[in-house]
């Protein structure tokens, strides 16, 4: 039926994407982290920019240096865009109204409804334990051999809530991201229907490529605050420097300057922009095959 297909597309788009697109992630997420003070006093490495935090990530620990975190985020990843497209669909289906239309309005709570979701069940451990995995590596002597490791120190030194700290700046993000992302798609797609003779349910490669790529710069701009506040509260000194979600902003802004709010948006471009353009894409081709 069209839930199970919205599942398997959206499982198999995540991983698809999840994996081409990992290395600027962590990049965005060591940029992200280097600004805390205990970072600091832990003796965290500093990088110059996005591109110094690549090159001299690649020089110190190889190309696998690149992926470190990669696990949990590949596993997060296909299971956060399944339960997504599921999760939109369905909302979506229910809000139509009695001629098939869809407001943008209704589109946008429908987004919202699909991040919120996927944010509590999947995006909150899964992103926890790749922030913690990053941060690690960019101590001078790294603690963690690997996911299962890092996963039995969250849950032994801070219990099952641990593993879920920042629950709540996550699913503000991962709602903000899927309002503002699938809207914009799904405007932006209804605007190449009608201006031209493209079929719906047959949207060539390129087209939802490009309607994609559009949709995850939007995004990037309108949702950074949410992204960057997620990762401190995620951060393993987060509960030494911050009381709750609002202060990491507070503190961030006025420690920062509230330009520090939009810390990693690079980084963070490369990847939506691209992530965006693979989902939507490969979200299209795969409902294709199954119709």
């Amino acid at each position: 039926d069209s839930a199970t297909h919205s599942l398997i597309a959206g499982t198999i788009a995540g991983a698809v994407e999840g994996a081409i697109t990992y290395p600027t992630e962590l990049v965005k997420t060591k940029m992200q982290l280097q600004g805390s003070q205990q970072y600091i006093a832990q003796g965290g490495h500093i990088y110059k920019g996005p591109i110094d935090c690549a090159s001299t990530t690649f020089k110190t620990q190889g190309i696998g240096g690149l992926y470190r975190g990669l696990t949990p985020m590949l596993i997060g990843n296909a299971a956060k865009a399944g339960v997504r497209f599921l999760t939109y669909d369905s909302v979506k289906a229910q809000l139509r109204d009695s001629d098939g239309k869809l407001s943008m309005p209704r589109m946008m709570l429908a987004g919202l409804c699909a991040g919120v979701i996927e944010g509590a069940t999947v995006v909150a451990p899964s992103e926890t334990i790749k922030t913690r995995l990053i941060h690690d590596q960019c101590m001078p002597q790294p603690k963690y051999r690997g996911m299962a490791d890092c996963i039995q120190t969250a849950i032994r030194t801070d219990g099952i809530a641990g593993i879920y700290r920042g629950v709540v700046p996550v699913m503000a993000r991962q709602g903000a991201n899927s309002c503002v992302r699938f809207a914009a798609y799904d405007t932006l797609k209804q605007l190449l229907i009608t201006h031209t003779t493209t079929d719906a349910k047959n949207i060539p490669f390129a087209y939802s490529f490009g309607l994609g790529m559009a949709a995850g710069t939007i995004t990037v701009y309108a949702t950074m605050p949410f992204d960057v506040v997620k990762t401190r509260m995620q951060s393993p000194s987060a509960k030494l420097e911050y009381k709750n979600s609002l202060h990491c902003v507070w503190r961030v802004a006025s420690d920062e300057g509230p330009t520090a709010l939009w810390k990693g948006a690079t980084p963070r471009l490369s990847r939506l922009m691209f992530s965006g353009a693979i989902v939507f894409a490969v979200y299209e081709e795969v409902m294709k095959l199954m119709r």
